[in-house]
């Protein structure tokens, strides 16, 4: 029989958010002890995961790297290498990554309320007990991508490939491409494939909204150099939530503006089917295109947008329901994340599952009915760095308060009848897909999100951890 390892507290997965969870810990609760359990072999979870060509943020370094160390280099947007380096020298640095443990795949939680402990079973049978658990192992399923079928898919000659299951030495130089999709992967693709592609095309059942922006940004480095790298990170913080709010107040003026600079991107080769949604900008997320490498890999001929529904795959590549054929020696389905909440793991409170698809998400960071248990969860409108270090603060307010007053324990409870609304309020496939599956919010506080950094600055950083929802034991 394998040997419980005891401990106060355990952190999720060793990607961005678990690290943000050990620094916090040991920051403010030094006296804890604690260990981050991640199933692969590696830190870094989704940027150790994807290896496909281009992979970069798709939000500004400044504010998606940590508050407790900031991003260093000049540029904004950091492919993956920079990132894994950046992450890796954070968690050398304040020693987190002495307290890893790999290849521990978490397949249950258990809680009891008697021993006020989780127990922990990992796929090779190692366990572990703890008071606190951190959920950091992000949003989506790791083994599983969103896949649809196509018909005739197995007809084709060539290579299909998926993103998220990029194959080492994958081969498509010199060869026709089609990348199947339009969100941010799609669009990191396209630019990075026409380099060594005979050509791109990209064949998007809708548009998305796009917008360039440089990948060193001027203003931003130039308030670095005089006031510190705070002024850079408030920067971006600002103006992003400037242009969100201009977007949602203003969505015609702001989808012409977009548009507007998409034309004198691409000239003559610009047709405004293709880059007009039929949603409002931030219905779904803007996809940014650093330096416009999107844009200048059109107006170079070595890529192009194709708008049509797939009406079958063939031999030589797809077919579309116009008519038209795109010819192909390797397909990329760029068809989205499969969403997984709480990271697969099966939840079990008092020897009951537990069923997240009913509970509420409190703050952000709890689910009501689930004890001690803090969830990193991000932003959909901004870097998802900034949500997660708020919460991981807040948690160890709750820690120290627990501990403070005797208690073992917090729970946020529902008291009144709730007011349902959904979790995540965007249109984006991968969401609408998953939607019977994630928790819920309500309408009112504490059960409802925020989506605003200084709005949870206030709730998260400054309010007391205290109120009627949270049951102390």
């Amino acid at each position: 029989m394998s040997r419980v390892e005891q401990l106060d507290a355990v952190i999720i997965g060793a990607g961005i958010s678990g690290i943000s969870a050990a620094y916090h810990l040991q920051r403010y609760c030094p006296t804890k002890r604690y260990k981050v359990l991640e199933r692969r072999e590696n830190l870094g979870g989704t940027w150790d995961l994807f290896n496909y060509p281009g992979i970069r943020s798709d939000s500004d370094m400044y504010t998606f790297g940590f508050s407790f160390n900031h991003w260093k280099d000049n540029s904004a947007i950091a492919e993956k290498d920079k990132i894994i380096d950046y992450l890796q020298e954070t968690a050398g640095k304040f020693g987190i990554d002495k307290r890893i443990d790999y290849s521990a795949h978490v397949i249950r939680a258990s809680w009891n309320s008697e021993q006020k402990r989780w127990s922990l079973t990992t796929e090779d049978g190692r366990e572990y007990q703890c008071q606190y658990l951190f959920m950091c192992s992000g949003y989506y399923n790791y083994d599983q991508a969103h896949s649809p079928k196509f018909n005739g898919i197995e007809n084709f000659s060539g290579d299909v490939l998926h993103p998220q299951f990029w194959p080492e030495g994958a081969d498509y130089a010199g060869k026709k491409v089609v990348v199947i999709g339009s969100g941010a992967t799609a669009i990191t693709l396209v630019p990075a494939m026409a380099d060594k592609a005979e050509h791109v095309t990209m064949l998007q059942r809708s548009p998305t909204y796009m917008g360039a922006k440089p990948a060193i940004d001027s203003i931003a480095n130039t308030l670095k150099s005089w006031f510190g790298r705070w002024a850079a990170r408030w920067w971006f913080i600002l103006s992003s939530m400037f242009i969100y709010l201009y977007c949602k107040l203003f969505p015609t003026k702001a989808k012409q503006a977009m548009l507007d600079d998409i034309k004198k991107l691409i000239g003559e080769k610009f047709d405004p089917k293709h880059f007009s949604p039929a949603y409002d900008p931030w219905d779904q997320r803007v996809c940014l295109c650093p330096d416009g490498d999107f844009f200048h890999a059109i107006n170079d001929g070595k890529a192009s947008i194709a708008t049509d529904t797939i009406k079958r795959f063939n031999e030589t590549g797809i077919e579309l329901t116009s008519g038209e054929q795109l010819e192909a020696d390797v397909i990329v389905t760029a068809t989205g994340l499969k969403i997984q909440f709480f990271g697969g793991i099966e939840l079990v409170i008092d020897g009951k599952p537990f069923e997240v698809s009913q509970s509420y998400v409190y703050k952000g960071m709890m689910l009501s009915g689930v004890p001690n248990v803090f969830l990193a969860v991000g932003y959909t409108n901004a870097s998802w760095t900034l949500k997660v270090d708020l919460t991981h603060r807040h948690a160890t307010r709750l820690i120290n308060y627990i501990d403070q007053q005797g208690y073992q324990s917090c729970c946020p409870i529902t008291n009144d009848e709730m007011l349902d609304a959904p979790l995540l309020d965007l249109s984006s496939g991968y969401i609408q897909r998953a939607l019977g599956e994630l928790p819920k919010q309500a309408v009112r506080k504490p059960w409802k999100l925020n989506q605003n950094y200084i709005l949870d600055t206030m709730s998260l950083k400054l309010s007391p951890v205290t109120n009627k929802e949270m049951k102390f034991g």
